[in-house]
């Protein structure tokens, strides 16, 4: 799975929020300044094209909805990050974010805690 532009991103997370739309419908979502019209349907275009967005013709529009689910494009992101900046340790990715937000003890255990109900379920 291709790693997506900013701005396919952009598109893509407007629509799994909508869960469809015609290119006005992802354009009202942006906030403002909002995108041409334009520069919205070249990306869903190039969206389409690289497999993550379909459509359905109704006439002469078109209704775009998400062929990738957020939940499957978030987890490969997020095991090619731990494999290309952590050495495919999540561990030490872990050991990062902890460092870098300054945790507090409660806040490990409380993470520990989430972790634990998690591996239960």
């Amino acid at each position: 799975m291709t790693q997506l532009t900013k701005a396919e991103e952009q598109v893509m997370q407007i629509l799994w929020n909508l869960g469809e739309g015609i290119v006005q419908d992802v354009r009202q979502a942006f906030p403002d300044p909002k995108p041409s019209r334009n520069t919205v349907s070249t990306v869903i275009r190039i969206l389409e094209q690289k497999g993550f967005v379909a459509h359905k013709a109704y006439g002469r529009t078109y209704l775009y909805f998400p062929k990738i689910a957020k939940a499957e494009y978030t987890k490969k992101q997020m095991f090619a990050m731990i494999h290309n900046y952590f050495n495919g340790s999540f561990a030490s990715m872990a050991s990062f974010f902890v460092k870098e937000n300054d945790l507090s003890m409660t806040e490990l255990d409380e993470l520990l805690s989430q972790i634990k109900k998690d591996i239960d379920h």
